[in-house]
Parts: structure tokens; C-alpha cells; sequence
């Protein structure tokens, strides 16, 4: 059975959580500058360079076989049938091709679900719009990939260079099977069971372990208060409500932004906070603004949900290796600076429990039975209104690193990489970030039911970013003065005897211009480090 691929746990709860209002694929929309004079069908050169890296990522040529009686998780087979044309298609916007109507119409291609007798995915070239730029939206199903074999996958498709690099032919191979036999299924389905038990009884010792230190730390910090904060809230909390928080519809409102990334860097830098805690505050900041305006901002802060990446380096395995866990976003901090603090507190919380964790979390269970429960417990949530009121995490944030130099497709170069993910039941908004080519990308989706006016909440981040360019920044230190050559090498004298002391003259009308400090300013940066270091 060696040659069945089986979907791990992860990938196939995406599967079993999958329904009409929650399609569960992940995808991205970019825009591209064609080379200049081009005259040529740019779908046409797309589909014939894409035809030929296939055989580099097995998404691209494999699709599901479900295993009888939905017992375990469906295998991957290969596909020796596969139809282009359905898998890459062309549209055009209508005049004007404004970028909010492409907004709208990636917004509607995300609502549909990929037909799952087929390769779980799709590419659409989209002209028409204003400066004569082209758009390419993509999207492949999640039981498939996570975000970092999306960049993977995006390696095999792209190029560093116009010229698209030599890729050596797939090797010739024998036509599989269209369907598998009952019998032959049956049998990998209970070998592959065996193997999963095998395996996890191997990592009991380390997660049980694993779990008593969390379970320890969390004790202590339930009966010990964090530092200058008598009330300290305890970690065992639900999200408050918010209009993310209901059950979603199959409808989709989607935006993106682009924002400068060396930027961010810099005055995160300033501020000893990493570029993934800047995105955090960012959305926190443009969340804040949001939920103020229209008056629905809670007391309690707003808790993210951020997926972690457990993939090793190197590993370029087409699956999904991920976990995720809860960060509070400081949303009832007015001061930006105690926001920022909070943000802060809660990553380095965050890498320590994954410290802790690390090496033993299982990416993998026995999946016997779990179709059914999966699916059962997903539909269950998401009808019984249990999704109104048992609130894990009001918005989900993911940030993906990316390349930081441009990349081409079919000759054609790619201006921004817009990420487009999936929300869920109780948690209508997503925001996940990308960067690129010094931008930060961010796109989000969210229900428009819950969300209609996605855009506003773009223009919030827009805000947040112009927000955290007015920060006041700590002072730099001064540096010493460099010793002269010819005084360090000057030999030692003895002290000279000290001058009678004279009367100071005057001081004059008109005192040389000094560098000052404002005061604000060191208050702040003041306040910042003692925030820091008590959070962290």
C-alpha cells in the first residue's frame, strides 16, 4: 500500500469541516505588469508554462479516493485524466476594472467550492482591468496544503528571472487506476490506522510531559497576579462578542492592502518588537478603529487566533503542519504604546509554549471514526447558534513570510501577492498577511454578512499604519566620541596640579543650538521599556 498517500488528521478534519457556507481551500490573487510590447494571449502562455512544472507539486495531478463508508480519511491517488481547461480559465471585468471590482470578484470565485471528483484546484486569468495590468487568482483546497507549502507551491509555478527557467520533463509513468478496489482500500485504511497508533505511542512520554509543565505554569499563574496588575485576567477566558462572532453564510467580502514593509520594520526595531508583533498592532490598532466607529468596541480585549507553523526546515512536504493558538490584541488599551506592550507580552508567551511543546506535537492521530465526528460536531456548532455564544478567538491572523525580490510568471511580472483565506463558524473575519517584495500583503476576508464593508476595514489599517509612523520613538543613544590616534598613543603624564578656581563669566545672550529630546517623548519611550519588561 505503499503507494496510496494517506491525508493526515489536520488534512482531513479541513475536509470533514468542509460545507457549502464554509468552503475550506486557501488561495491568493496577484497582480502582474506584462512585458513591455507584449501582444500575445497571456492565458494561453500562463496554461502551456503552468502544464509544464505540474509534475513539480503533487497537488497539481492528484485528487481524493474516499475510503468506503467514510471509515478514515480519504488517500491521494493520482489523476492521468486531468482537464486543463476546467482547472485554468480566463474572465474579463467589465469597464471600468476598478480594483474594487476585482475585490468583488475574488470574492464570489472564493464562495465556490472546488469540485472534489477532480484535483482540488483552480486558476483564473483576469484582464480587463484599468493600466492595462493583469490579475491571476488562484485557489487549491487547505486538506492539501498549509501556508507554507502554498510558497512552495508558488516556487514550482514561478520565476526570479522574465526568462522562465529550463524545468527538466516528468519521466514517463504508468496509467494508474481510475477507482480503487473496496477491498484494497479497506486494507490500507487499517494498515495506515496501525502505523498512526505506532507512532503516537512514541510521543506519549513527551507529551505528557509537555502537558504537565503547561498545566503547572498555568496553575501558577492563576494563583499569582502578572507583575503591577492586581486583577490580572486569567488565560481560561472566552473572546468578548463582537459582529465577527456568529455563525457565517457561503457569501464573501473581500480587500487587500499594501503596506510598506522596511517601514514597519524599522520602528518596530525602535521599539523592540519584531515584525510579527507590528502586524499584530496593525490589525489590532485597525480593528480598535473599526469596532469604535460603529460603536461596538467591548471592554475586554479582542483575542486572535494565530495558526503556527510546526513544519521543520527544508521539509517541502505538500501537507498541512500546522497548530494554532490565542493572543490577546490590547483593543481596550487606548495608549498605542500600552497596545503594543500587551501584543508583546503575548507572542513571547506564545514562543514559550511552543518551546515547550515543540518536538512533540503530533501532527498526526489515528483517524478512524473521524469523518463522521468531524463533520458531525462542525454542523452541530454551526446551527445550533453554539457559534454565537462559545467565542474561542474573535479574528484569525496569520502572517506568512514571503520572497523579498519580484517574481514572474510566464514572462510576466508579479506586482503583489494577496493572501485569500477562509473564515468559519464564530469567526467571520480573517486577516492574513503576506509580504513581498518590501510590502506587507495583507489580504482579508471575512462573511458579508458579518463584515459588508471589508473595505472600511482596509482603510482602518491604512490608519493604524499612518498611527505607528507618529509613534513616539526612544532617543537613540550617543555614541562616544572616538579617541584620537595621537592621543591614545601619547604617553601617560602626571595629574597636573589643578588651576585656581575663577569666576564663571557671564553666560551669553544667545546660547548654540543643542539637541533636545521632547519631553513626550521620553516619557514614552520610558513608559514603553516598563511595559515591556513587565509583560513580558
Amino acid at each position: 500500500m505503499k503507494d496510496l498517500k494517506h491525508l493526515s488528521i489536520v488534512d482531513g478534519a479541513f475536509l470533514h469541516l468542509e460545507s457549502p457556507e464554509m468552503p475550506m481551500h486557501v488561495g491568493s490573487v496577484h497582480l502582474f505588469e506584462l512585458p513591455a510590447g507584449y501582444q500575445g494571449s497571456w492565458y494561453e502562455d500562463v496554461k502551456a508554462h503552468v502544464t509544464s512544472r505540474m509534475h513539480l507539486a503533487p497537488v497539481f495531478t492528484r485528487k481524493l479516493a474516499l475510503m468506503p463508508f467514510d471509515l478514515a480519511n480519504p488517500v491521494w491517488i493520482d489523476d492521468d485524466d486531468i482537464d486543463l481547461d476546467y482547472h485554468m480559465r480566463y474572465l474579463v471585468l467589465p469597464k471600468p476594472g476598478t480594483l474594487e471590482q476585482l475585490w468583488t470578484l475574488v470574492s464570489r470565485l472564493h464562495s465556490m467550492l472546488l469540485d472534489r471528483s477532480r484535483p482540488l484546484w483552480e486558476f483564473y486569468v483576469i484582464e480587463g482591468l484599468q493600466g492595462g495590468q493583469v490579475a491571476f487568482y488562484g485557489k487549491v483546497h487547505h486538506a492539501a496544503i498549509d501556508g507554507q507549502a502554498g510558497v512552495m507551491l508558488g516556487q514550482s509555478v514561478f520565476d526570479l528571472t522574465p526568462e522562465p527557467r529550463k524545468v527538466r520533463p516528468p519521466r514517463p509513468r504508468r496509467s494508474s487506476r481510475y477507482q480503487l478496489g473496496v477491498a484494497e482500500m479497506l486494507a490500507a485504511g487499517l494498515e495506515n490506522q496501525l502505523h498512526q497508533l505506532l507512532r503516537l505511542g512514541k510521543l506519549l512520554p513527551g507529551l505528557a510531559k509537555s502537558a504537565a509543565a503547561t498545566i503547572g505554569q498555568t496553575m501558577r499563574e492563576l494563583r499569582t497576579p502578572a507583575a503591577g496588575d492586581a486583577k490580572a485576567p486569567s488565560k481560561l477566558k472566552l473572546a468578548p462578542p463582537t459582529p465577527f462572532n456568529h455563525s457565517i453564510t457561503n457569501q464573501r467580502s473581500f480587500t487587500a492592502v499594501s503596506l510598506p514593509l522596511d517601514e514597519t520594520k524599522r520602528i518596530g526595531k525602535a521599539l523592540g518588537a519584531s515584525v510579527n508583533d507590528m502586524v499584530l498592532w496593525l490589525c489590532a490598532t485597525a480593528l480598535r478603529g473599526y469596532l469604535a466607529d460603529s460603536r461596538e468596541l467591548p471592554d475586554k480585549s479582542l483575542v486572535a487566533m494565530v495558526p503556527i507553523s510546526l513544519r521543520e526546515a527544508g521539509d517541502a512536504t505538500m501537507n498541512n503542519q500546522v497548530a494554532g493558538t490565542v493572543i490577546d490584541l490590547g483593543t481596550q488599551q487606548a495608549d498605542p504604546l500600552q497596545r503594543l506592550a500587551l501584543i508583546r507580552a503575548g507572542t513571547a508567551a506564545m514562543k514559550q509554549q511552543m518551546g515547550t511543546w515543540s518536538g512533540v506535537v503530533p501532527t498526526d492521530f489515528p483517524s478512524l471514526g473521524s469523518p463522521w465526528l468531524v463533520s458531525g460536531l462542525a454542523s452541530l456548532y454551526g446551527r445550533s447558534r453554539l457559534a454565537d455564544r462559545l467565542r474561542f478567538a474573535n479574528v484569525t491572523i496569520s502572517n506568512v513570510p514571503g520572497v523579498p525580490v519580484p517574481v514572474y510568471l510566464a514572462g510576466a511580472k508579479m506586482l503583489n501577492h494577496y493572501p485569500v483565506s477562509i473564515v468559519v463558524h464564530g469567526v467571520a473575519l480573517n486577516i492574513t498577511v503576506q509580504s513581498y517584495m518590501g510590502q506587507l500583503c495583507f489580504g482579508l476576508i471575512a462573511c458579508r454578512r458579518a463584515v459588508p464593508d471589508v473595505d472600511e476595514l482596509g482603510r482602518q489599517l491604512q490608519r493604524a499604519f499612518d498611527t505607528m509612523q507618529r509613534l513616539p520613538l526612544p532617543a537613540p543613544e550617543a555614541a562616544p566620541a572616538p579617541v584620537p590616534e595621537a592621543a591614545a598613543e601619547a604617553p601617560a603624564k602626571a595629574p597636573a596640579k589643578a588651576p585656581a578656581k575663577k569666576r564663571r563669566p557671564a553666560a551669553p545672550k544667545h546660547r548654540p543650538a543643542a539637541t533636545v529630546v521632547p519631553l513626550q517623548a521620553k516619557t514614552a519611550a520610558k513608559r514603553t521599556r516598563v511595559s515591556a519588561a513587565g509583560g513580558g
